[in-house]
């Protein structure tokens, strides 16, 4: 099954599955809080800057493919979106969030896959993660997920997703970046951490202020 889809519209797909559930009281998503989610600094690769012109424009597409849905609740100021993917695909739980984090972090090891998936759901062991991709790349109606050849160096292969098709970006034929190699200098890399907290705690208050105006425009339909 070759979806075709452009960076932009994983994205903004990936972002709607994962904040339906992680935050799931604040799910559908805005434009507003979806720009914030889909521009995070953290969690995603690569990070990027989206306009919400852009992100509009993906979302028609993925309409139009019924990939997502339109909420406009009575008496609703604030037109809200979610996503169809786990039934336009009969995903499982699990399959969905694999899929998930694939779509927002890049090729990943089945451990990191694990670790990044928590929030979304717990699996018990690697075993259990192995199974989902298994299952996701004999997927009836075509792959959905390939695994990529062992690069040079490491000693773990990664996955992808194929929702973009066979077609792989520059980024996932790269060699790891050197950033987080056990020769950076001991200073370096606890600078990159903290560098990385406080991108972290920006986002958390940009979605913050997001959230903040969302429910200003909810309260003011009592008003």
């Amino acid at each position: 099954m070759e979806l075709e889809l452009a960076p932009v519209e994983i994205r903004v797909l990936g972002s709607l599955i994962e904040k339906e559930r992680t935050t799931p009281d604040y799910y559908p998503l805005t434009l507003n809080a979806l720009a914030a989610a889909c521009n995070q600094k953290s969690n995603r690769e690569p990070v990027m800057t989206l306009t919400e012109a852009e992100i509009t424009q993906a979302l028609d597409n993925l309409r139009a493919k019924h990939l997502v849905w339109l909420r406009s609740d009575a008496g609703a100021r604030v037109p809200k979106y979610e996503h169809n993917l786990a039934t336009y695909l009969g995903l499982a739980d699990a399959e969905c969030a694999v899929l998930c984090v694939l779509m927002l972090r890049g090729p990943q090891t089945v451990g990191e896959i694990r670790s990044r998936t928590g929030r979304m759901h717990e699996f018990s062991n690697l075993k259990a993660v192995e199974e989902t991709l298994a299952s996701l790349i004999s997927w009836t109606d075509g792959p959905l997920v390939k695994e990529l050849s062992r690069q040079p160096g490491r000693k773990e292969s990664r996955f992808t997703h194929l929702l973009a098709g066979e077609h792989f970006t520059a980024e996932e034929k790269m060699p790891e970046s050197n950033s987080s190699s056990s020769n950076e200098p001991r200073d370096d890399r606890e600078s990159g951490r903290i560098a990385r907290l406080e991108e972290e705690v920006r986002h958390l208050d940009q979605e913050l202020k997001a959230l903040k105006q969302d429910f200003s425009a909810f309260k003011e339909q009592f008003q």
